[in-house]
């Protein structure tokens, strides 16, 4: 491309009822795929904790190809980018089908639809987990006392109580170490009706500073793999979840066969252009 191109542009919070809320995605739409390394870029100089880029498909089964990076990777799966990506299409790209398909290069096709205005609906492929003792010594490592740990597209820490995971101090460096995102998650207070997460059904908080991310606000991926152990657990089919770091978020999930099903809003931010 000429260095006078010019590329749209959207800021979205994705898992959000309001803006400074959920997890912020930023939103490029192109007609045909940019070198990889340009891709990887943009996505530095947004320095957001992904960028979604999309192109028209020429795959039957599907209207577009998307694809994910951190500023400092590609990633396999993003669940907020893909709804940030879906809310732009619908709120300003004219799409009005009752559902959009993307074809990703490692997650098969997903689908998200829009039920309201500004909430959506989507499918992700629930993720494959199993129990480990690999990593029983990260509750003295972390300082954090740990009842389970699962491993699969995350290593996931399940704790006592919500409040262990809302006051929980990361140690980065640590954590990175363990070369690995990992989610800590705790029941809500949904089941005793009581406390600031009495609504709740589970809460989580995630860390990824191995590939760019000290924590993530709201993370769909994780949802892929936290609603499968939580409908288990909890023995309970729709479920109310919070991501609770600095900067929260909401959303609900449930099963459907080999798929989670996210549930969420989301709001534009902010639109504009990028010049190359």
């Amino acid at each position: 491309m000429s260095s006078d191109s010019i590329l749209p542009l959207y800021m979205v919070d994705a898992f959000a009822d309001a803006p400074f809320k959920g997890n912020p995605a930023a939103v490029v739409p192109l007609e045909t795929w940019l070198p990889d390394e340009t891709l990887q870029a943009i996505a530095q100089e947004n320095n957001l904790s992904e960028t979604a880029f999309f192109i028209p498909s020429e795959n039957a089964g599907a209207d577009f190809d998307l694809r994910w990076f951190t500023p400092s990777v590609e990633v396999p799966l993003c669940g907020h980018a893909t709804l940030a990506t879906g809310h732009t299409l619908y709120a300003h790209l004219g799409f009005d089908a009752p559902s959009v398909r993307f074809s990703t290069r490692e997650k098969g096709i997903l689908t998200l639809s829009r039920t309201q205005d500004t909430t959506y609906g989507l499918a992700l492929p629930a993720a494959a987990q199993q129990g480990t003792a690999k990593f029983d010594h990260l509750g003295q490592d972390l300082g954090l006392t740990i009842l389970e740990i699962y491993e699969g597209d995350f290593l996931m820490l399940v704790l006592p109580e919500a409040e262990a995971v809302a006051r929980y101090q990361p140690d980065f460096a640590k954590i990175k170490e363990l070369d690995k995102e990992v989610i800590i998650t705790a029941p809500g207070g949904y089941s005793r009706g009581q406390g600031r997460f009495k609504d709740l059904d589970f809460v989580s908080r995630m860390f990824a500073p191995n590939i760019g991310i000290d924590e993530d606000p709201v993370t769909g991926a994780a949802h892929a793999q936290l609603i499968p152990y939580w409908t288990l657990a909890l023995q309970r089919q729709d479920l109310s979840a919070a991501q609770i770091g600095p900067r929260s978020g909401t959303l609900s999930g449930r099963m459907e066969g080999s798929k989670v099903v996210l549930e969420g809003q989301a709001r534009t931010y902010a639109s504009g252009q990028i010049y190359l």
